[in-house]
């Protein structure tokens, strides 16, 4: 017990030590004494509030640790009010700050250190970017702000309410599914939008391209074809479209991994071919990039309703097709329901068609499901490019994905070809 608990102070002075060490080196060029808080003020805020809730919790008097609290705060206030009327400043990060740090050090003591430590080094990152957030509002527009809302508004208020069972004849259908999509297209979209506005364009690309890809390369490539109409880089967005078709292919590794192990070895040459050959193809494109004029980019409007309705309307129909194949075919049909499933989604597919390799369709002809799924798929992202975007962006994903779906095909026709013979 001792020792847990000489760890969780050293957890709540470490904590504040950090949130200091941060402060002090934004006010680095004050002269000693000439502000309220530094480095060692707030580590020992930090260390009081795990302290008093230390002797609180030995003492079963919670009571005592809100005394400590108002006392610190009293005093704190006082010499920050102090401070800012010296400078004529209106400034109440500071003390904001130290009353987290010793909130944070009681959490560390009494609560769960996993999560104190966790809220301390997201106050500290806050705090240090002050500059970079401050930059950011000064070029934030009304539009902007709307589409942030608006996006809040559709997860936090719409999602919520949605019936998440199957209301079509098929069980196919889940309306808070079909908005969850359409809220991480928008999602996607938007993060693309704030990432090139603060890295920078090829940086902000290529974060899109991986973060988007974890949850939808459609959605990614949808994103970049109309960006690509915008005047932004071809080159760099259709290697950025490709980056998320490669991770999006590792994801569906994964997902077969954890749910159904014994696939693995059946698609992993496959998929690990048509990786390669997307690299390949995203190397040439982000090294061959052409330089654009930031100045003549013309960014969209990150939150545009009318391709997320025609997305999600999109979805319903793919459900309500793969509902009813599956209910007319049987075996024949999950195939087939993948396949339709992948024109939009390519993650129900694969958990769909691995959820049968052990029942209906066996390990094979669950294999040949999901490599059937990324093919459709990855041919889908073509005909959305094609319908979205420019030509010169459509044809370097073409060229880039026809390439891939070859070179994963190459195992399973050398494959059959062994067996003919």
């Amino acid at each position: 017990m001792a020792d847990s608990l000489i760890v969780r102070i050293g957890l709540a002075l470490a904590i504040g030590l950090v949130v200091g060490v941060v402060r002090g080196w934004q006010q680095r060029d004050d002269p000693d004494g000439g502000r309220t808080a530094g480095i060692r003020t707030y580590a020992l805020a930090g260390l009081l509030g795990g302290v008093g809730a230390a002797i609180s919790q030995v003492l079963a008097e919670p009571l005592l640790l809100g005394t400590v609290f108002i006392v610190f705060g009293a005093v704190f206030g006082w010499f920050s009010y102090r401070e800012v009327s010296h400078e004529k400043t209106f400034s109440v990060t500071g003390t904001i700050a130290a009353f987290v740090v010793f909130g944070v050090g009681a959490l560390a003591v009494i609560g769960d250190p996993v999560v104190a430590a966790a809220a301390g080094i997201a106050t500290a990152g806050l705090l240090a970017s002050r500059e970079v957030l401050h930059s950011f509002l000064e070029r934030l527009s009304w539009q902007e702000l709307r589409s942030a809302l608006l996006l809040l508004a559709m997860t936090a208020i719409v999602l919520p309410i949605l019936p998440s069972s199957a209301i079509s004849a098929f069980d196919a259908l889940s309306l808070r599914e079909i908005w969850f999509l359409t809220v991480l297209t928008a999602t996607i979209s938007f993060a693309g939008y704030v990432a090139v506005k603060i890295l920078g364009h090829a940086r902000g690309t290529l974060v899109t391209s991986v973060a988007g890809g974890l949850v939808s390369s459609t959605a990614v490539t949808i994103d970049f074809a109309r960006r690509a109409n915008s005047g932004e880089k071809i080159g760099l967005l259709a290697a950025g479209a490709m980056i998320a078709g490669i991770v999006s292919i590792l994801r569906v590794l994964v997902i077969v991994f954890i749910v159904a192990p014994a696939l693995l070895p059946q698609i992993a040459s496959s998929a690990l071919l048509a990786v390669l050959a997307l690299g390949i193809f995203a190397l040439v494109q982000w090294k061959w990039r052409k330089t654009t004029d930031p100045s003549n980019i013309v960014l969209r409007n990150p939150f545009d309703l009318q391709p997320l309705a025609v997305f999600a309307i999109t979805l319903m129909a793919t459900s309500l097709l793969s509902g009813w194949l599956a209910a007319k075919y049987g075996t024949g049909g999950i195939i087939l329901s993948s396949a339709a499933v992948a024109l939009v989604d390519v993650d129900v597919a694969v958990l769909t068609a691995s959820r049968f390799s052990q029942s209906v369709v066996g390990a094979a002809g669950a294999a040949n499901a999901i490599l059937l799924a990324l093919a459709v798929n990855a041919l889908a992202r073509i005909v959305y490019a094609i319908a979205i975007g420019p030509g010169a962006f459509s044809v370097r994903l073409a060229v880039a994905t026809l390439a891939a779906v070859l070179a994963g095909a190459a195992p399973l026709i050398i494959a059959a070809r062994s067996n003919v013979i």
